[in-house]
């Protein structure tokens, strides 16, 4: 595994948090999603003992998406997609920052995390019927916190049941790709200090990636 900087960890570990956030508007606005990221994004919950923060992504490919929305939003010329995606970058992190405080819902959320992951890995490995897990994890913790995320999109798209299921698994793995952001020192004040530093690590990370299309 390549040696990471201190910035390039903390711009993965970001990426973590931008790639469910854009996943969690995508599915919102029109129902559909890039499996692959998803999965990676999924995947991410049960990688309980990950030896760096790669690691937790199987490589950065699992985050190519969210280096490219890291790119985006750190940009001066934002469009809609970029500025609906920072918004729930945002609110990631306030809901992260509740969660930091709660050593109650941590040990309830990884004890849950580790059963579904039993299930996963000897039952069945259907994205659906782990995110409907994962989703009922997410109600019975993070959403009754103080701090709700408010998810904005189709009406029709919000009221299915696994899309729900797929937006609240999405939310949890992007809080706990905040919790590593912090964990490796990034703070929301980064984003003002270290804005450019951000988008050039992201830029840079994206450039040892396989030419290979990137769905958004």
């Amino acid at each position: 595994m390549t040696e990471r900087s201190v910035i390039e960890e903390q711009v993965i570990a970001l990426a973590g948090i931008a790639q469910t956030a854009r996943l969690v508007d995508q599915i919102a606005r029109t129902g559909s999603f890039p499996q692959a990221f998803f999965e990676a994004s999924l995947r991410s919950l049960f990688s309980f003992d990950a030896p760096d923060v790669e690691s937790v992504y199987g490589n950065i490919q699992g985050v190519k998406l969210g280096l490219q929305n890291i790119m985006d939003i750190t940009s001066k010329a934002q469009d809609e997609v970029s500025l609906a995606t920072a918004g729930y970058v945002r609110g990631i992190l306030k809901l992260e920052k509740l969660f930091r405080s709660r050593d109650d819902l941590q040990q309830v959320i990884h004890s849950r995390l580790g059963h579904v992951n039993y299930k996963a890995t000897h039952f069945t490995d259907n994205v659906t019927e782990i995110s409907a897990s994962v989703g009922s994890i997410y109600q019975d913790t993070l959403s009754q916190l103080p701090y709700r995320i408010k998810v904005k999109g189709n009406a029709q798209h919000l009221q299915s049941i696994s899309n729900a299921d797929l937006v609240r698994t999405l939310l949890l793995a992007g809080v706990r790709a905040a919790h590593l952001w912090h964990q490796v020192g990034g703070r929301p004040r980064h984003f003002i200090l270290k804005n450019g530093q951000i988008r050039n690590a992201a830029a840079k990370l994206s450039r040892e990636l396989s030419p290979v299309d990137t769905l958004h």
